[in-house]
């Protein structure tokens, strides 16, 4: 696996690991928006290491409404319906978020406006044990899912297993521009986060049936 850290260096257009910033978005692929018509916030995108299984070579970017910050809950039923990324099944009311895997590649014209732009690091680490068994609690990408509850496994709809990709621990912030508005609902004045600050396991259809089938997990 490998962990991933928010450096204080500025990120530019072309940049591929960054948190805010410019999207490199497949050719066609609009910025994501929300059910409500707001556009998304730009969290995070960076190029999954080749060396990682399954998913290594995808270039992963995460977005979320800068007016619905909830969590996601779980459907009882492991198999997820069709389009789940689009309307995700019963409580959750509607598709706040979008994660997206793709290959190719175009910068955005602009940048997102709620984040400041910083660059990533993506270092080799090594798993270690927690009180729930094994598993670091790491933004992380490929590795194990380092669990606070249950482990949770979802069949995609195109028949796939979900396969864990990676994490977002719990109260994780990223920086926000200093004339950006408050997140709603957020632990803190100066940073934005996903999902109320929940733990975040994304779980990916390895069969790559489409850019956005990632199911997030929350727990707490």
């Amino acid at each position: 696996m490998y962990l991933i850290e928010i450096t204080s260096t500025p990120a530019a257009a072309g940049d591929r690991n960054t948190v805010g910033g410019w999207p490199i978005l497949d050719p066609g692929q609009a910025w994501p928006a929300c059910q409500c018509g707001t556009r998304m916030v730009f969290f995070f995108q960076f190029d999954v290491p080749s060396d990682l299984p399954v998913f290594g070579g995808d270039h992963l970017l995460a977005f979320q409404c800068p007016i619905h910050n909830e969590a996601c809950f779980g459907p009882r039923n492991p198999q997820l319906p069709p389009r789940y990324w689009d309307q995700p099944p019963p409580p959750n009311e509607l598709a706040f978020w979008r994660f997206l895997r793709q290959r190719a590649g175009v910068t955005a014209a602009v940048a997102d406006p709620y984040l400041q732009p910083r660059r990533l690091t993506l270092t080799r680490g090594e798993e270690v044990s927690n009180e729930y068994g094994k598993g670091t609690w790491a933004f992380k990408v490929g590795g194990l899912a380092a669990w606070s509850q249950d482990p949770e496994h979802y069949r995609c709809s195109c028949g796939s297993d979900l396969v864990f990709l990676g994490q977002v621990p719990e109260d994780f912030g990223f920086p926000k521009q200093p004339e950006a508005d408050e997140q709603k609902d957020s632990f803190s004045a100066d940073e934005y986060c996903m999902f109320l600050g929940n733990d975040v396991y994304l779980l990916a259809c390895p069969a790559r049936c489409d850019p956005a089938a990632v199911w997030p997990v929350n727990q707490n």
